[in-house]
């Protein structure tokens, strides 16, 4: 009976033995949980707050800041001892009194660990690494940031899509890369974009439709690349641009940069600023800016459209222009002869539809500098027509009063001449009768 006792006691004392364990157990991780969460709401405080919760151990704020009713002073106490432990990616610098997460100059090879990056944060700089490539997703869930460098590494290829959730992006440098294309949706979801640098890569082009969502682009800088021409209507969408940076490109002032050409003009007539765009071909263009270059020398590319009956500078042959109610000519102006009484040449009687490989002709805008220039000759010799005519209209007044005083002293001068008349007919006879 005793020792059935010993063997029943001995057991409940191991069981309180292995429950307390547990209880322990499960005691100090609900303390470091708890305390885990404590440390990310404290690592949240905006950097005013958090700063001065660092110094209040020390008996003083900087700057004399109070703190509000709403922080708790725990919560300032584990911002004290647990700043270090404030989520940042390795290895990486997060200051604590800013919104900067700076990993550039660290010699990463591929992206730090951006989940890690505090709340709130503004400005990610990772410039100056080893990055090659980039994942789709790995901006995903960042909204808040604002600026973004990307500058002096090895980026080669980016995925579609890859900013789309970056929505307050307004700075983004892909400077001194290896980018030789881009993705029509690399940039989508960046409506808000100011700046965008792309300067020394390998760019040949910039495709259609790449910078259709930058509707608030100001500044774009695609120097020190290797771009021999560009499309207007890739362009045409940046309706805010103010300053446009396309030095350092080997670019053909041939036929096809003309449309380009004139959309420069326009953005240099509403105030925007682009640097110089020395041509390299043709020969005797080479060193030339092509802003400089009169819109003259660019008319024989209509020729040669005309000769290649309708197709593009390069040759190729296009599909018969579009109509809507009407023939349309190459040069894109409606035919006047378009209607119902007459069939469109774009197939099908007049107001038919048009077939399925038509081209739809672009409006071809008249140069701005060219347009200018008329107006200033037009204006210099309407006024010099305006100067002869009042110079003949005073020449005639000074004529006619001339002539009026000279009739007049003439009129004076009749009576006289008529008196001496009869006086020397008198002298006459009397001569003659003295010699009688």
């Amino acid at each position: 009976m005793n020792v059935e006792l010993a063997v029943v006691s001995s057991g409940s004392r191991l069981s309180i033995h292995y429950l307390s364990f547990f209880v322990r157990v499960y005691a100090f991780f609900a303390v470091a949980a708890l305390v885990e969460a404590a440390g990310m709401a404290a690592c949240r405080l905006p950097p005013p707050l958090r700063k001065a919760c660092v110094m209040l151990p020390h008996g003083h704020s900087p700057g004399g800041a109070e703190l509000p009713p709403s922080v708790p002073v725990f919560l300032c106490l584990l911002v004290a001892l647990l700043q270090p432990a404030c989520p940042c990616p390795p290895p990486c610098l997060c200051p604590s009194d800013s919104l900067l997460v700076d990993c550039g100059g660290r010699g990463l090879s591929s992206p730090p660990a951006l989940h890690f990056l505090p709340a709130g944060s503004r400005s990610l700089l990772l410039a100056n690494n080893q990055l090659a490539t980039l994942g789709a997703s790995d901006f995903a869930n960042h909204s808040s940031l604002e600026e973004l460098d990307l500058s002096n590494n090895y980026l080669d290829n980016l995925p579609a899509g890859l900013f789309r959730d970056m929505s307050n992006l307004s700075k983004l440098s892909l400077r001194n890369n290896s980018l030789t294309g881009m993705d029509r949706d690399l940039f989508q979801g960046l409506g808000g974009l100011q700046s965008l640098d792309l300067s020394l890569n390998g760019l040949a082009s910039v495709p259609l439709g790449v910078l259709d969502e930058l509707h608030g682009l100001r500044w774009l800088s695609l120097a020190g690349n290797r771009l021999r021409g560009l499309e207007r209507a890739a362009f045409e969408p940046l309706a805010r641009l103010q300053h446009l940076e396309l030095g350092h490109n080997p670019w053909e002032c041939d036929c096809n940069l003309r449309e380009f050409k004139h959309w420069m003009e326009w953005l240099l007539y509403r105030g925007g600023k682009v640097d110089a765009v020395e041509c390299t071909l043709p020969k005797d263009l080479r060193g030339r800016d092509i802003r400089g270059v009169p819109v003259e020398m660019f008319n024989y590319c209509l020729q040669l459209e005309d000769e290649n009956g309708g197709g593009g500078a390069d040759g190729s042959r296009r599909g018969p222009p579009c109509g809507r109610g009407g023939a349309v000519d190459p040069s894109g102006a409606p035919s006047i002869s378009g209607g119902d009484d007459s069939p469109s040449r774009g197939g099908g009687a007049g107001g038919g539809d048009a077939p399925a490989d038509c081209v739809r002709a672009r409006y071809r805008p008249a140069s701005v500098r060219r347009a200018i220039g008329t107006v200033v000759i037009a204006g210099v010799v309407c006024g010099i027509v305006c100067i002869m005519m009042v110079v003949a209209a005073a020449y005639g007044c000074i004529y006619a009063s001339l002539m009026a005083k000279y009739q007049r002293e003439l009129k004076k001068r009749q009576p006289l001449m008529g008196d001496s008349e009869a006086d020397a007919d008198d002298r006459e006879e009397k001569q003659i009768s003295s010699v009688a």
